[in-house]
């Protein structure tokens, strides 16, 4: 590893799991330490206690709780601050459009866009008394295209496009860079249907690599945004799908 986050001190959102744990293993293999935040308090305690004492520690947070968030940055401030944000947390399911139900929309908003709203502003002073910070809210290709069966969930991560290119632009004088990441199927709890290898195959043999991500290499991506390799990236919008929105597969 080649310390990238040296000194950093990060938050990472949804970190019991999935791409939120494999965020937080390499965050803190390349130097951070790592305020590891979920409501899944049990499993997001034993990846800390894995990462050890001196580079992590685990909150309870519930995205959509402002004192969760005051707790977490609170804790943050013990090592000196918030340098990084990942906005990882989310929840997903599909759902024809004709059967999603109003209040199902606004719990999925509350969780995937609104949380992501309470937690910037949660970091807002302490990266401005930092001199700045990076910002990296997890948004979907479901964000850049039309899904079916994602009317909630794709509402949710267009908007979080909108909120990182606004704050982008409002907090450039800050010294805070903001971006979001669009990844494509990735073998997380979430993706539906997943985990037999061979059946997975073939469910994403359209894409032009073929398969589906791992959690490790949008962990990759979230890393490069986090660290000053980045600094003069802002606003963007960093595409993880396998190829996907490219086009399909070409055949022989």
């Amino acid at each position: 590893m080649t310390g990238r986050l040296d000194g950093k001190v990060a938050i990472v959102t949804g970190a019991a799991r999935g791409q939120g744990e494999a965020e937080a293993r390499l965050f803190v293999a390349e130097g951070a330490r790592v305020v590891l935040g979920d409501v899944l308090v049990d499993e997001v305690r034993a990846v800390a206690a894995s990462l050890g004492d001196e580079h992590a520690m685990a909150v309870g947070l519930d995205v959509t709780s402002a004192p969760d968030w005051a707790a977490a940055v609170e804790q943050a401030d013990r090592w000196g601050g918030v340098d990084v944000l990942v906005n990882n947390a989310a929840i997903h399911w599909t759902r024809a459009f004709e059967d999603e139900t109003a209040d199902d929309l606004r719990r999925m908003l509350d969780v995937n866009l609104v949380g992501a709203f309470i937690g910037m502003q949660a970091v807002f002073g302490a990266m401005c008394r930092a001199g700045g910070g990076s910002i990296v809210n997890v948004s979907s290709v479901a964000g850049l295209t039309g899904l079916a069966r994602h009317a909630a969930y794709g509402s949710s991560k267009w908007a979080l496009r909108g909120l990182t290119r606004t704050a982008a632009v409002e907090w450039g004088v800050h010294g805070i860079r903001v971006n979001s990441v669009h990844p494509g199927p990735i073998h997380t709890p979430m993706l539906p249907g997943s985990g037999d290898a061979v059946a997975d195959e073939g469910r994403f043999a359209s894409l032009p690599l073929g398969r589906a991500g791992e959690p490790i290499e949008v962990a990759r991506l979230v890393c490069h945004l986090a660290s000053d390799e980045s600094s003069f990236q802002t606003g963007g919008e960093y595409v993880i799908d396998g190829g996907g929105q490219a086009g399909p597969r070409r055949s022989g």
